[in-house]
């Protein structure tokens, strides 16, 4: 199945949540809600238009073209994701050759720098690995697969939505889903009506939920390992505080849907 056919199959599901999410997002910041909504100050307003009007008076050409560089490939990755043209790897590795070689990057040391970020991201990923492997193999996650699936058809998604939702919350939430939908692929034949109704609900249980915490969503676990992180005072229980209003209101919206409509 292409990203057309999952987006239709997903989209009774996920329409509503995004719809929630935008709501929300206003709300929160109308309203001063967990830490949103604060204004920046004017000293530091006037330190960044100054600096953006620096940029703009000695912007040149060559920078002009890199962007536009980057733009095209922007793109390029959004089409080769979206419609999983080539293995998730090979895409990266395309991104990496295209940008090097247009923007006429060949020193290895001003390459390797773009990494530097991102070390102790990896690492974490490398212990998320262990732990999860270590799960798949003594097949840890079983007995809850097991108990879902012995109640009726029309509690399962649901079920499985808020199981999923609870360990994403605590660990990798692509981790989590692999795990899921690898071992209900075994139970269940791939196809049917219930298999495509389970993983359309593991797919949001372990994408929603997972903003509770940094440990579930990776975009949250780079930014705070990130060298930003201390400078802006962006703390693991911070994150949490500010995420908590869209937890709860599109984990709520979450359940209600898979409940009601798968």
């Amino acid at each position: 199945m292409g990203f057309h056919g999952i987006f239709i199959q997903m989209a009774p599901i996920t329409m509503p949540i995004l719809i929630t999410g935008l709501l929300t997002c206003i709300l929160v910041e109308k309203f001063s809600i967990a830490g949103f909504g604060n204004q920046l100050p004017p000293n530091v307003r006037n330190v960044f238009n100054d600096y953006s009007k620096y940029r703009e008076d000695n912007i040149t050409t060559k920078d002009k073209a890199e962007l536009l560089i980057e733009s095209v490939v922007l793109v390029f990755l959004v089409f080769a994701l979206a419609f999983s043209i080539a293995a998730v790897g090979l895409i990266g590795l395309s991104v990496m050759v295209l940008l090097t070689a247009f923007k006429g990057i060949t020193h290895e040391h001003k390459l390797g720098e773009a990494f530097h970020e991102a070390l102790p991201f990896t690492a974490l990923l490398a212990v998320f690995f262990a732990i999860v492997s270590v799960i798949y193999d003594q097949k840890l996650f079983e007995p809850v697969i097991l108990y879902v699936l012995a109640q009726p058809e029309a509690v399962q998604p649901s079920l499985f939505y808020v199981a999923n939702g609870f360990l994403s919350a605590v660990s990798d939430n692509v981790f989590v889903a692999t795990i899921y939908i690898g071992q209900v692929a075994e139970k269940i034949p791939v196809g049917t009506d219930q298999f495509n109704n389970l993983a359309i609900a593991i797919n949001v249980g372990t994408n929603i939920p997972s903003i509770a915490t940094p440990n579930g969503q990776a975009a949250f676990l780079f930014l705070l390992t990130s060298a930003l992180a201390p400078l802006i005072n962006l703390s693991y229980l911070r994150m949490v505080y500010m995420a908590l209003p869209y937890t709860i209101i599109l984990s709520i919206v979450g359940y209600i849907s898979i409940a009601n409509i798968l």
